[in-house]
């Protein structure tokens, strides 16, 4: 399942925070893993990468930006972004698969 969505970047309170995209709650991954992460392949910007997505305490779900695919975006900068969500399921690892 692919999807696209527009949605402001945020910078995670406290020294050494992570910049994160909220993804659209009717975009929410079908399926997670252990600790309500998802893999993912992300798009933004023409660059892609490998991730995970994952729901916080509050029910948002979480796409972490590393720098050297934002480049000079931050806090508060609107963005475009493509997930599409990867089923890797390994069952010797100890993870465990939950319905969304």
């Amino acid at each position: 399942m692919k999807v696209s969505f527009e949605t402001v970047l945020f910078r995670y309170p406290g020294k050494g925070g992570w910049t994160f995209a909220t993804v659209p709650p009717q975009f929410a991954p079908p399926f997670r893993f252990s600790f309500g992460r998802t893999p993912v392949k992300a798009e933004l910007n023409g660059r892609e990468w490998e991730t995970s997505v994952w729901t916080e305490k509050s029910g948002k779900i979480l796409l972490p930006i590393p720098k050297k695919i934002r480049g000079s975006l931050g806090d508060g900068d609107s963005v475009h972004i493509s997930i599409e969500y990867v089923f890797r399921f390994n069952p010797d690892s100890g993870d465990k698969l939950y319905e969304s």
